[in-house]
């Protein structure tokens, strides 16, 4: 690649800013995961325009949209758009919007990687966790909005399963078979302090469904108290994660640093930004709307997808969002266990997973308050029940600071199992606090929201 002064478009206010040492090194987790699907854009082209202003624009979208081994994926987007426009069935719709997603999401996080070039590690931190989960937000949160309250809580709980059972178990097993004959370690701080912050979320997701079992009373009398719970739950949430992105960022920021090693893999290093400050911030602006238009698009055919393909809402919602959401950050994870860089994985992983429980979670419910919406903790016993499984599941399998495929080999035929369990469960879609979606009885109208 071309020298920086070589290349005018990086230069904004007449210099380049923010290409210090201390801004190169702390990577996260999250942003070696998301480079390993990356690839260099070959700008000589671009180069030889004769505006200044069209070079960088045109040196900016080559970047943005070729700059990533995604980029195939970008067409989904204007089908998706047109197939909205023109009338084409929902299920069309649905297909296009969430393989749209897919290379979106992960330019996100290249974007954030880019600004944080300028504003340091640390504001780069903040808008990394900011932003690491904007899609899961997004629809959420367009959910609220036509109160699909049911929807919300699949997606978000399938968000966190997928990243502690699917990703991490595909990662530890094929590591565990690729370094068959090495030992694999990884560092047990960084795993105990993403255990203790998912436990806490599944206490805070456990006591409004007991709650509601003690209460032994009809949903007239125990829904005002059991919201209530939740809600001061989720601030109790929100403080905590306050105080763990201070930890990581702060600190203790030397257990969430990913190492960096040299390879001759051809994944891109990032050792200077390829975009400017203002073009990053601007991007940023474009590629959330475009995510909230897909999610808008996903939100609204969600129902008639399901009815098309034979598959219950919660399926979809907790099985086939997340999966499809998250490929490009669950590929890099999957990427980096192979060459044996554990730490990297679980940062991926366990990461994701604490930032969508302890945030997401507790952040939609005040939202949802916000908007007048009764959105509580209190999931089914199926939900709460498979969360608390995976999430112990979890911390027994990483407390001993080394990995084999066998344990990576476990998580996944839970999530299979899990899976099935909500193939063949018909939740129905607005009643969110069904004790027992999979009968129907009396528990129904008793729990139903």
């Amino acid at each position: 690649m071309a020298s920086n002064q070589d290349q005018p478009w990086l230069l904004e206010n007449g210099n380049l800013k923010g290409l210090t040492k201390e801004n190169r090194t702390g990577r996260t987790a999250h942003n070696m995961s998301s480079s390993s699907l990356r690839k260099k854009s070959d700008l000589t082209l671009v180069s030889k325009v004769r505006c200044s202003l069209l070079r960088q624009f045109l040196a900016n979208l080559q970047e943005v949209t070729l700059g990533t081994k995604l980029s195939v994926l970008f067409p989904a987007i204007p089908l998706a758009i047109l197939a909205q426009c023109f009338g084409f069935a929902s299920p069309w719709v649905f297909a296009l919007s969430l393989i749209g997603l897919m290379p979106l999401a992960e330019r996100v996080s290249f974007l954030t990687e880019q600004i944080s070039f300028y504003t340091g590690p640390t504001v780069g931190g903040l808008l990394n966790a900011t932003c690491g989960n904007a899609t899961e937000l997004i629809i959420a949160i367009f959910a609220l909005a036509q109160h699909k309250v049911a929807v919300v809580k699949y997606s978000l709980l399938g968000s966190i399963l997928s990243n502690l059972l699917l990703v991490l178990g595909t990662s530890l097993f094929c590591g565990g078979i690729a370094n068959i004959r090495k030992e694999q370690k990884y560092d047990r701080r960084q795993a105990d302090v993403n255990s203790l912050m998912l436990l806490l979320a599944l206490l805070c997701h456990l006591l409004p469904m007991l709650f509601t079992f003690a209460a032994g009373a009809s949903a007239s009398v125990t829904s005002d108290p059991s919201l209530h719970l939740s809600r001061a739950s989720c601030i109790v949430m929100l403080i905590a994660y306050t105080a763990y992105i201070v930890f990581q960022l702060w600190t203790h920021r030397e257990l969430f640093e990913a190492q960096e090693e040299s390879d001759d893999d051809g994944v891109v290093s990032d050792e200077a930004p390829v975009i400017g400050f203002w073009s990053g911030i601007v991007w940023l602006i474009g590629m959330t709307a475009v995510i909230a238009l897909l999610s808008e698009y996903v939100v609204g055919t969600i129902e008639e997808a399901s009815d098309s393909w034979g598959l219950s809402v919660s399926f979809i919602s907790i099985i086939l969002l997340p999966i499809v959401g998250n490929a490009a950050e669950h590929a890099g994870a999957i990427i980096f266990a192979f060459k044996n860089k554990l730490d990297i994985t679980l940062g991926v992983a366990l990461g994701s997973a604490t930032q969508i429980a302890v945030f997401v979670v507790p952040l939609c419910v005040i939202i949802a308050w916000i908007m007048g919406i009764n959105m509580d903790l209190n999931f089914s016993v199926i939900e709460t029940g498979s969360l608390a499984i995976s999430i112990l599941a979890v911390a027994f399998t990483l407390q001993d600071g080394t990995s084999h495929y066998l344990k990576g080999l476990v998580l996944l035929l839970c999530y299979i199992i899990i899976g099935a369990c909500f193939f063949v469960t018909e939740s129905p879609l607005h009643h969110s606090n069904i004790v027992n979606p999979g009968l129907k009885s009396s528990n129904t109208a008793v729990f139903g929201a």
